[in-house]
């Protein structure tokens, strides 16, 4: 198999398509195995979700150590803060946490941006509490791939995912569990009695931020509890970060001209 050790733009699709074409038919451990032996500034992104769970737990199981991402949006549910802390002490990991910029806690936050500011922007709120963040993360810890728990199974912009992927900026993204169902996941889960989140036991399957996210009702896809009711299926985290950025910047400068319009008719 082609090395990733080099450069990761110079392999061109052929040699990406092959790679991901061995991988798929290895097992997550061998996966993971393999990252780990195969990428300096190798990190796992995780919200703690049930898929990340289990990817630390098989990194754990294999004395793999990884050092872990995590983004804290000052709006996660107080229960994924909780499993942060108990899934840190189950597997010992360095946790690398990153908050929105110049914010330490939620109050900061609406201080900075206001109030609701997902309900007014949802672009600029994820560019702010995720993306940003995130890039913030790589840039600080030297990060060239990160090991994610998406999965096709969840639709949406996943459901074509490779195991390996190169975004714009050349960050490598792993998706050992890209071929497991949610039910393969939660098996695992109880299986291997690892830390979960105590909103599975009600009724959620994919837990985000408290304001856009609902348990699953029976029949429904598992993201479904996921901005229920909108078109929208990705935070921000895993679009095109160059995309992202203009977006984000063209609407913080409408916003700006905005103000000053309203500053400059007050005056008059």
């Amino acid at each position: 198999m082609p090395s990733l050790s080099a450069p990761v733009l110079q392999l061109d699709e052929s040699q990406l398509h092959h790679i991901n074409t061995r991988l798929s038919v290895m097992e997550p451990r061998q996966v993971l195995a393999w990252a780990s032996t195969t990428f300096a500034g190798l990190y796992q992104e995780t919200a703690f979700g049930p898929s990340g769970n289990v990817i630390s737990d098989m990194l754990s199981s294999q004395g793999i150590s990884v050092p872990v991402i995590f983004i804290d949006t000052l709006h996660h549910f107080d229960e994924t803060l909780d499993l942060a802390h108990r899934s840190q002490e189950r597997y010992g990991f360095d946790l690398h946490t990153f908050k929105p910029e110049g914010c330490a806690t939620r109050e900061d936050f609406i201080a900075r941006h206001g109030d609701n500011l997902w309900k007014r922007d949802d672009v600029v709120y994820d560019y702010s509490v995720k993306v940003e963040p995130a890039r913030r993360a790589y840039e600080k810890l030297g990060a060239r791939a990160v090991i994610t728990g998406r999965r096709r199974s969840q639709k949406g912009d996943r459901a074509t995912m490779p195991i390996v992927e190169i975004e714009s900026t050349g960050l490598v993204k792993i998706n050992p569990l890209a071929m497991w169902s949610f039910q393969q996941v939660w098996t695992y889960l109880r299986a291997n009695e690892v830390p979960y989140n105590a909103l599975l036991d009600q009724g959620y399957k994919s837990v985000g931020d408290y304001h856009s996210t609902r348990p699953v009702k029976e029949g429904e896809d598992e993201r479904a509890g996921r901005w229920a009711g909108e078109e929208k299926t990705e935070c921000g985290l895993h679009k095109d970060y160059f995309a992202m950025r203009a977006e984000f910047l063209a609407r913080n400068k409408a916003q700006q001209e905005q103000k000053a319009m309203q500053l400059t008719a007050q005056v008059a």
